[in-house]
């Protein structure tokens, strides 16, 4: 979800080799479908650049708003966002695709299980950004050999609007939690975008079947849907876990139970999941050391260890102490006195953002008595402020009476 341009790609092709006049598009747009399916994706729809001026409006509504948090980057250039012609003017045609990730399992099911961690599904398996984007410049490389073209290639990283696009091309339609839903594969759906100065033929767009359902905004922890189809990301568990780089607030510490990267409710309650399918793509399976991983284990983790456990993943980028700072708000909120002992050695982590979460952890699983004395000793040595206040409002709701 970061800026830039790690997900984009430049091909040119010669235009010494075939003039786009001379290109059968329908039977290119018929060979692209076959390619496409053999390299894994699901999906297809091309659509024209200039079809989501509605979602542009959108878009800078949102920014306006101050909606994005941290996400400074979704701030910087809106205008060059909102319109793929401003990002690049030679673009006739948006190739937009889709690959299904859907889980083995019910995701909502785990955060039942309090003394264990909840990772998004789109999170437990390989990096989808390294997975697609491959997958992506060898469909662009043989675009460009067969019609000699240039095409840029994009995986979520760069500015585009990739769900609006996608529900122009057909591929299905933003729902009310503001996340792409297709009729075929539910909310699981991964995108890229070729875009490309072929003019292809283009796709029908997709229309709204959400209906009079709100399953999706009703079932948010946090309530960071003010309105259908609006969402205020500074509410979102996922941002908050993923996203947001201090303390997570007081007010959603609860809410986020053992949600410690990310979170699917929105996702997986929807009614088109009915005819969703598990993905068929290997490398984004979920890994068995993801699916449910202790809270005691993750709290042990140092930065070296954090790293190798969570190679190619899409988890290492938010860095150790990000993590750790989730987990132990996922153990504040176990009920577990137990785990009080793997919080308890963090209170000396060299990150006061760990340390802040590990007295939050604390005051939720230990008993008064044991609080009262663990704060006795760790304030004397404490000398960050943010953690201080950390630990005065612990104190603070302990001698307020319910």
């Amino acid at each position: 979800m970061a800026g830039g341009r790690a997900g984009l790609a430049d091909l040119r092709g010669s235009r010494l080799l075939k003039t786009p006049a001379a290109v059968d598009t329908v039977g290119l747009k018929t060979t692209l479908i076959e390619k496409l399916h053999a390299l894994g994706f699901d999906c297809i729809g091309v659509t024209a650049p200039d079809r989501i001026a509605q979602a542009r409006q959108h878009f800078l509504e949102f920014v306006d708003s101050g909606a994005f948090g941290d996400m400074e980057w979704l701030a910087a250039n809106p205008e060059r966002r909102a319109d793929p012609r401003t990002l690049w003017p030679d673009v006739c045609s948006v190739i937009m695709l889709g690959v299904n990730y859907g889980p083995d399992q019910d995701p909502l099911a785990l955060l039942q299980e309090r003394s264990r961690g909840a990772i998004s599904v789109y999170a437990k398996g390989d990096d989808y950004h390294d997975v697609i984007k491959k997958k992506l410049k060898v469909l662009a490389r043989w675009l460009v050999a067969a019609a000699s073209c240039d095409v840029k290639v994009f995986v979520d990283t760069a500015a585009v609007l990739e769900k609006p696009l996608a529900q122009a091309a057909g591929l299905g339609w933003q729902g009310k939690h503001t996340n792409l839903v297709s009729r075929q594969f539910g909310s699981w759906l991964f995108l890229g975008a070729i875009f490309t100065t072929l003019e292809l033929p283009f796709d029908a767009a997709e229309v709204d079947h959400c209906g009079s359902c709100r399953a999706c905004l009703d079932i948010c922890p946090t309530a960071a849907f003010p309105a259908p189809y609006k969402l205020d990301a500074r509410r979102c568990i996922s941002y908050l876990t993923i996203e947001h780089k201090g303390p997570i607030p007081q007010e959603f510490r609860k809410a986020i139970g053992n949600r410690i990267y990310g979170c699917d409710d929105c996702l997986a309650v929807c009614p088109w999941n009915k005819f969703a399918q598990a993905g068929r793509e290997a490398k984004l399976a979920a890994r068995d050391a993801l699916r449910a991983p202790a809270l005691a284990d993750l709290a042990r983790l140092d930065d070296a260890a954090f790293r190798s456990h969570f190679s190619k993943s899409p988890v290492k980028r938010i860095g150790r102490n990000r993590f750790v700072r989730n987990v132990l708000i996922a153990i504040g909120n176990s009920a577990d006195p137990e785990l009080a002992a793997s919080a308890r050695p963090l209170l000396d982590d060299a990150s006061p953002l760990v340390r802040g979460a590990a007295v939050w952890a604390l005051s939720q699983v230990l008993a008064p008595d044991a609080f009262d004395a663990t704060a006795a000793e760790a304030l004397a040595a404490e000398t960050d402020d943010s953690v201080r206040a950390e630990w005065t409002a612990a104190l603070d709701r302990r001698s307020t009476p319910a």
